[in-house]
C-alpha cells in the first residue's frame, strides 16, 4: 500500500474519531471501514489480525453502550465546545499514558471546559457528574474503543 493510500486511510480513521464526538456521524463505522480498507489493500496476516481485533473491540463497545442509559447530553448542558475539550483531553491522555489515559483525559477535558465556563471547582465537578450521567459514559465508551483501534492500526502500520 502506498503512502498516499495510507494517508487517505488515516484521514478516514481520523474522521471516524471526530465523528464519535459529533451526533449523527457514525464514528465507529468510519474507523472500522478505514481499517477494512487497509486490510483489503494490504493482505498481510497482521492486517487481518488488526481487522478481526478491531471488529471485536467495536462490537464489544456497542454492546457496552447499549447497556448504558440513553444519551441525553443536550439536556445536561453539553456543548460542541465541551466535546472538543473532551476529545482533545482523551487524545492527549491516550498519547501520554497509552490506552488507559484516554479515560481521565476525557473527564479532565470536560472538567477543564466547565471550570473555564463556570469559574468554580465545585460547580465544575457537579457539571462533570451531570454530563457523565447524561451520556458521557456512552461517548467515552465509543471514543475509547475507536482510540484503541486507531492505536493498534498505527502500531501495525509503523512496526508491522
Amino acid at each position: 500500500m502506498g503512502v498516499w493510500e495510507l494517508l487517505l486511510v488515516g484521514l478516514v480513521v481520523l474522521l471516524g474519531l471526530c465523528g464519535v464526538l459529533v451526533p449523527g456521524v457514525p464514528g465507529p463505522w468510519l474507523v472500522w471501514s478505514g481499517v477494512l480498507w487497509w486490510a483489503l489493500n494490504d493482505p498481510q496476516p497482521v492486517a487481518w489480525g488488526v481487522l478481526v481485533g478491531a471488529t471485536c473491540i467495536l462490537f464489544l463497545a456497542q454492546a457496552v453502550r447499549w447497556a448504558l442509559p440513553p444519551r441525553r447530553l443536550r439536556q445536561s448542558g453539553a456543548s460542541a465546545r465541551m466535546a472538543v475539550y473532551a476529545g482533545a483531553g482523551a487524545l492527549a491522555g491516550f498519547l501520554l499514558l497509552p490506552v488507559l489515559g484516554a479515560i481521565p483525559g476525557f473527564v479532565g477535558g470536560i472538567y477543564l471546559c466547565e471550570r473555564l465556563r463556570l469559574g468554580g471547582s465545585a460547580d465544575a465537578r457537579a457539571s462533570v457528574h451531570t454530563v457523565m450521567r447524561a451520556g458521557g459514559w456512552s461517548v467515552l465508551t465509543e471514543l475509547f474503543a475507536c482510540l484503541l483501534v486507531t492505536g493498534v492500526w498505527v502500531g501495525a502500520v509503523v512496526w508491522g
